[in-house]
């Protein structure tokens, strides 16, 4: 039984080895690839109307302005 674990333990260990070495192999972001991640088709929100719409309805239901995108309540705390 204790060879068992021993041996999941040492797979686990090379299984997350190999991924932390595949996310360190990765290169930077060259100049001439910027331009096809700034399109507007790869933001999180493409539609800017219902992206406000959205926003609109969580500052409603939160009852202040700018609850999206910074700290603190409707009582001014941060």
């Amino acid at each position: 039984m204790l060879g068992i674990r021993n041996f999941v333990s040492v797979v686990i260990s090379v299984g997350v080895l190999l991924a932390i070495g595949g996310c360190a192999s990765q290169t930077p972001v060259q100049a001439w690839e910027k331009g096809n991640l700034a399109r507007p088709e790869m933001t999180f929100d493409s539609d800017r109307l219902d992206t406000k719409f959205m926003e609109h309805t969580y500052f409603s239901k939160e009852a202040a302005y700018g609850g999206s995108r910074v700290g603190g309540g409707g009582c001014g705390c941060n």
